[in-house]
Formats: C-alpha cells, structure tokens, sequence
C-alpha cells in the first residue's frame, strides 16, 4: 500500500522552522509593542495584545494566500526575485540595528516610546501588527521560497501558519512577560547598545537563510 506523502517537503519545512525562529525572536515592531505592553499596562495586557497582534497575522495570511496560490502558478520563478529582495531588506534592517548600537547613546527609555499606549492592549496590539510592513513583506518574499509547487498549497500554508503563529505567539509572550524586568535594563546604555548589535547579526542571519532557500 502506497504511503501519503507529506503536506509538506521536510527539508523546505525544516529550513523555514529555523528561518521563522530567527525572525520570531527578532525584536521588530510587535515585539517592541509587547514589551512596552508590559512595561506600562502589566501582563493582562500584555497578553492581550499578543492576541490581537496575531489576529491581525491571521487576517494578513488569510489575505496573502488567496493571492499567493495564484502567484505560484502563474509566476514560478519571480519568486526567487522576490526571496532575494525579502533578504537584502532584511539586510539593510540588520546594517542599520548595528550602526545604531555602534553610535553613541540616543536617549533613554527607548521600548517605552516606541509606541503610543491606547485604551484596549487588544486593538492597539491589532493596529500595530496590521500596519506592520514586515508582514507584507513576509507574505511575498519571505514565505515562497519555501512553498513546493508539485505539493498541493493549502496544505503546506496551514502547517506554515501554524508554525508562524505559535513562534510569534511564544515570542511575543515571552517579550511582554518579560517587559517589566527588562525596563530596568534597557535603560543602561551599554546594555542597549549591545542589544542592538545583537539584533542586527540576527536579521542579517535571518537574510542568510532565505537566500539559501531561495
């Protein structure tokens, strides 16, 4: 009896788990929202956001893949075009966080200014993810690369959902809980700046891998 293959290729599946953890674990914008969350509203709210943030992660994919199934059929190949695009940004993302922890110290209380705190930790958490121009980016350049054309697509984008939901999730949790703690942190130069290099080497490895699986 012939077995089932595979919704999806374990290799492309494997490189994207290590992709996604690189970006998950990045402190772009939901995450720096998470962080601030914590630090001026406590971990309800935190929470709360997180929630909202993913919402809007659902939204964006839902949209994305309607589109994106008809991309690959079409356009096979423009997606190497964009993988190559997605990590020259991602690049530039890391250059620039490197430059700035290289630079002398810009102010204090960074994470707290990031965003403008509204009334519900839910809808802020949704306006900052929906607005967030990574996502797009994510959907069209970061994610095709890994799609297999001779599989069928609805089910490789489920288990990539679920991959990138719960990545983002345990992030994004993580960095809210942990917001309060880090305050006190963030507000020493040496350890901010040294934060920022971090990062940047992050990205830049983030780059790294979506261009050897593009």
């Amino acid at each position: 009896m012939r077995a089932m293959p595979l919704p999806v290729d374990p290799a492309r599946y494997s490189a994207f788990l290590a992709a996604m953890f690189v970006m998950a674990i990045t402190p772009g914008p939901a995450n720096l929202f998470a962080i601030a969350t914590g630090m001026q509203k406590g971990r309800g709210a935190a929470l709360l956001g997180v929630v909202g943030m993913n919402t809007a992660s659902l939204v964006w994919f839902s949209a994305s893949a309607l589109g994106l199934g008809a991309l690959i059929i079409a356009f096979p190949k423009a997606f190497h075009v964009l993988a190559l695009a997605g990590a020259a940004y991602l690049v530039w993302l890391g250059v620039k966080s490197i430059l700035s922890g290289l630079k002398a110290d810009n102010g204090e209380g960074g994470a707290h200014r990031q965003f403008k705190m509204g009334r519900s930790a839910f809808r802020d958490g949704f306006a900052v993810q929906i607005a967030n121009p990574k996502i797009l980016l994510f959907f069209t350049a970061v994610l095709p690369p890994f799609i297999d054309v001779d599989r069928p697509l609805v089910p490789q984008l489920i288990m990539f959902a679920a991959a990138t939901i719960g990545m983002d999730l345990i992030s994004m949790s993580t960095y809210g809980l942990g917001g309060a703690a880090l305050s006190s942190r963030m507000n020493e130069p040496g350890f901010r700046r040294g934060f920022a290099v971090t990062v940047g080497v992050l990205l830049i490895t983030a780059a790294g891998l979506i261009v050897s699986r593009g």
